[in-house]
């Protein structure tokens, strides 16, 4: 599937990933963001709101908060649902 098909999955609360990336355990997902109290409590500032944002779970098993995507991946056709 295209990146466009893919963050519409990503809008429905599936996780995604390349065919390639696939192997080495890799995907990425919608994070809905953090209310105030969850917010300050990370950041220790005062927050009304941190927005949705999209994380990867990487090759080393860890967690990447605001992914960005390449212009690889958004123009690759290889993007698949992670049952």
């Amino acid at each position: 599937m295209n990146f466009g098909k893919a963050l519409e999955e990503l809008k429905n609360g599936k996780k995604v990933a390349r065919k390639g990336c696939n192997g080495k355990g890799m995907y990425i997902f919608k994070h809905e963001g953090f209310d105030t109290n969850e917010a300050s409590n990370i950041t220790g500032d005062k927050h009304n709101y941190v927005p949705p944002f999209i994380c990867m779970k990487t090759a080393a098993k860890m967690w990447l908060f605001g992914w960005l995507a390449s212009q690889s991946d958004m123009l690759a056709e290889d993007w698949k649902i992670i049952r």
